[in-house]
């Protein structure tokens, strides 16, 4: 499996990722949006959409994190993709993100805007391949990584799954 991951990744040009796993920005629309037509959310310009290829393999996991945009999951290959979520409010829920729609996985999600998420491999030496789309286009400036102490400060309820998905 380490051969077959490794593969992937050379083959997608696929580079570490702040939060965890690999990703590669395969889409950057050439048209934007205006800082002025925007949510006071955003500070500056955004491309109208961006999507990326998104690796996670089954050492790692994608840390809690948000950013200011709905983000729409699609599966493509590999192992189910278990996705946390705590919303605004503090609801935590979780979602299966895969090829197994008779048995409740879904091959594409939408993580709303301003919730906090966090995913991981289902299966022992696996991968999983997904991508990831975003509009308005994505932007580092979007983007937060969960510190550990403060989001449990701020959802003690859920101080288990964000000890386990935070570094």
């Amino acid at each position: 499996m380490k051969q077959i991951i490794a593969r992937l990744i050379q083959q997608l040009s696929l580079q570490p990722h702040p939060e965890g796993g690999y990703f590669k920005e395969t889409y950057r629309s050439g048209e934007e949006i205006p800082e002025s037509c925007l949510d006071t959310k955003y500070i500056g310009k955004r491309n109208c959409s961006t999507c990326i290829y998104f690796m996670l393999t089954s050492g790692t996991f994608s840390a809690f994190h948000r950013i200011n945009q709905d983000e729409i999951w699609h599966f493509y290959q590999g192992s189910t993709v278990k996705l946390y979520m705590i919303s605004p409010s503090g609801e935590l829920s979780a979602v299966l993100i895969g090829s197994d729609i008779l048995n409740g996985e879904v091959p594409q999600f939408i993580v709303p805007a301003g919730y906090w998420f966090a995913a991981k491999v289902t299966e022992e030496d696996s991968y999983s391949l997904v991508g990831c789309t975003v509009s308005p286009g994505f932007d580092f400036r979007d983007f937060e990584l969960a510190e550990r102490d403060s989001l449990c400060n701020m959802f003690p309820e859920h101080d288990g799954v964000i000890r386990d998905f935070t570094r």
